[in-house]
């Protein structure tokens, strides 16, 4: 689902451990809040537990909790902020990746090595970018992160499967490694094992949605991320359509990462026209 109100050039800034939403984006969780939200440049978000951090206003930092000082990650959220601002007085935009920030730890709580997990699997690491940019919204209204030039291939994508009748929808897009292992969490409070989660969702830190090239996409009337997709005229479409825009399917059947056949995950590689 496309956007209609919000700038398509909004973007997300990305620090190991706080990002930096743009105003307009987050919905407000008080009345206080609401009054902070609705003036703010930009909102500090936990990425851990997504807790709202900060609002940058034009007079500066409000917190939005207590003692945000002690925050970790504050410091780089602050840089970010005097980067982004640098970024606009100069029209420069430029995209590098953060550290494999506390990699190890994510994958020792799941007890996973990450060397053995990358022989396995035949995955590597994926740092989470620096930025991305806002590419509208997915199935349920949430903000869609995706590389910039990936965000861009997305609409055109979009819009041209519209022209053929064929309505995409993006079901999700970029993941911190922190929501990965949420995921994982998540799953194994419902019961389900390690390597049964593994087969579905790559570890944290080897999910290609951390890099923001990857989507989940999906149709009307369809459920998100089934291997009833293969079945839609949207699957077909982009079976032939989708190269053509950069966009190809990472987990085929029979694939050698030992993930199931995924009909709705595509990613972002280049323009090929």
């Amino acid at each position: 689902m496309r956007a209609s109100c919000i700038p398509l050039q909004a973007t997300l800034l990305n620090t190991p451990d706080i990002e930096l939403w743009p105003g307009g984006l987050l919905h407000a969780r008080s009345n206080a809040h609401a009054r902070l939200l609705a003036r703010a440049q930009r909102v500090l978000r936990r990425k851990r537990d997504g807790q709202y951090l900060a609002a940058a206003l034009a007079e500066g930092l409000q917190p939005l909790i207590p003692n945000l000082g002690r925050e970790p990650g504050l410091a780089s959220a602050k840089r970010a902020l005097a980067q982004d601002a640098a970024r606009h007085r100069n029209g420069l935009e430029r995209v590098a990746t953060l550290p494999l920030h506390r990699m190890q730890v994510r994958l020792e709580i799941l007890g996973l090595d990450a060397d053995r997990y990358a022989a396995r699997s035949g995955l590597a690491l994926i740092p989470e970018p620096t930025q991305m940019r806002f590419a509208g919204f997915d199935r349920w209204r949430r903000p869609l992160w995706l590389d910039p030039g990936a965000a861009r291939a997305w609409g055109r994508m979009q819009d041209a499967a519209l022209e053929a009748g064929i309505v995409l929808e993006a079901i999700s897009g970029y993941r911190s490694h922190d929501y990965q292992l949420g995921i994982f969490e998540r799953k194994l409070a419902r019961g389900q094992t390690i390597d049964e989660i593994l087969a579905v969702n790559a570890a944290p830190g080897f999910s290609e949605h951390h890099s923001g090239l990857a989507l989940d996409i999906g149709t009307l009337d369809d459920p998100p991320a089934e291997q009833s997709f293969e079945a839609t005229p949207a699957f077909v479409w982009l079976q032939t359509h989708a190269p053509g825009h950069g966009f190809h399917m990472s987990y085929p059947r029979d694939n050698p990462h030992g993930i199931v056949y995924e009909p709705w995950h595509w990613r972002y590689a280049s323009f090929t026209i």
